[in-house]
């Protein structure tokens, strides 16, 4: 009969508030273990974290090594202190069997006895140790002979728990998705965030789709950028050549934007966009011969707001702009999320997604689209730090545009 494994486990935070400590001993459960509660301190005060010490009873290995994984990607972590165990890369972009993916939860490996934190903390990658530091490094990216951690032995991670305000007042960072809040409310909030995070040294960078153009709200977005809001725009090559197309011919999808009525030819207005961009040799150059003269992209080039078009198969053109070397683009993506304290996707949910696994858990995240179900895909994703707000994306930037001209309370 095969002996049971037994475990300690501990978790620090909101445990309660945030739904942590439930959905601990739910995966232990679903897992076929069993648990004890050791110690459970619950904080008395609004601002207080609670502790928890969890002793799980695992009928077999098998059972055990699934309840640490699933409990560690909750940020509940074994007591043991054994330093991580780490292999030799042996072929380049590969790891070897049995390395250590990570989550977007800020982390900590065991080394020659002491706790280091890993750098450049994201989701889906390796951990390279190496000269008494740790860092993540997607699988492509890994070189013959690095060192990496395999295994759960050594590593901790810090579970991301909020509390859940008992106000009638939006709440930022309190998850879920809902169309009943007042946007004015979620804005507000919002632009606090925003505030405090670029006081801090912080960037914010927008995540952008090509609905802000549809919608009328290029004009919005723009001023925005121009007013140096914006430490970088994300986004692909439909959002500019939509931009350019509004900017040029005052349609977009061959829409006329002030009359809301098909334009006679509408259909080719995108695509002669597109080749009078690529005659000026890029939107740089357009902007320099004049030739673009407003909307996001001007916006971006004129104020210097570092920005990333990434290219897709189904791309008309592209514009010279657009990276189509995806490693490229997810290079740059990475680059200007460098030091990110706040991410505000606007109805792109390609570019949303795929921004979402770049960051860390600690970048706060806010998803705003009409359509619920893009708004909770984020979170279901992984990103379980992003706030929904299920809105028409051209009242929110014109709310934002607002919000963000008027002083900063005192």
């Amino acid at each position: 009969m095969p002996k049971n494994v037994v475990a300690v486990f501990r978790a620090k935070g909101h445990l309660i508030d945030s739904g942590l400590m439930s959905d601990a001993m739910e995966a232990v459960q679903a897992a076929g273990a069993t648990y004890n509660v050791l110690r459970l301190e619950i904080g008395k005060q609004r601002t207080d974290e609670s502790e928890l010490e969890l002793e799980v009873i695992s009928p077999s290995q098998k059972i055990y090594e699934r309840v640490r994984a699933d409990l560690m990607s909750l940020g509940i972590n074994e007591t043991n202190t054994e330093d991580c165990k780490l292999d030799t890369v042996d072929i380049a972009g590969t790891a070897p069997e049995g390395f250590y993916s990570t989550t977007n939860l800020v982390t900590e490996v065991h080394v020659a006895g002491q706790w280091i934190l890993v750098e450049k903390q994201r989701m889906d990658a390796a951990v390279v140790v190496a000269d008494g530091r740790a860092r993540c490094v997607k699988l492509r990216d890994l070189q013959i002979g690095e060192r990496i951690v395999t295994g759960y032995d050594g590593v901790r991670v810090t579970a991301q728990t909020t509390r859940k305000l008992q106000e009638s007042k939006f709440g930022f960072m309190q998850g879920g998705a809902s169309s009943e809040r007042r946007v004015a409310a979620q804005v507000d909030q919002v632009v606090r965030t925003w505030r405090q995070v670029r006081a801090e040294g912080r960037k914010v960078i927008l995540v952008a789709g090509p609905v802000i153009i549809h919608v009328g709200a290029a004009a919005t977005l723009a001023s925005i950028l121009r007013a140096g809001h914006v430490d970088g725009l994300l986004s692909g090559n439909a959002l500019a050549v939509h931009d350019a197309e509004s900017a040029m011919f005052g349609t977009s999808l061959g829409v006329d934007q002030k009359t809301g009525a098909p334009s006679v030819h509408g259909h080719m207005h995108h695509m002669r966009a597109i080749n009078r961009i690529r005659r000026a040799g890029g939107l740089q150059q357009a902007v320099e011969k004049k030739l673009l003269k407003n909307g996001v992209m001007h916006a971006a080039i004129t104020a210097k707001v570092p920005f990333c078009l990434a290219g897709s198969i189904r791309d008309d053109g592209p514009l010279p702009d657009t990276v189509m070397d995806l490693i490229a683009a997810q290079a740059r993506y990475a680059e200007i999320l460098e030091g990110a304290g706040l991410v505000v996707i606007l109805g792109s949910m390609l570019h949303g997604i795929g921004t979402g696994n770049m960051i860390a858990a600690d970048v706060q995240t806010v998803c705003v689209d009409i359509h619920p179900a893009v708004v909770a895909k984020l979170s279901d994703r992984g990103s379980a730090q992003s706030q929904g707000i299920v809105t028409d994306v051209g009242g929110f930037l014109t709310a934002l545009q607002q919000a963000l001209s008027e002083p900063a309370p005192s």
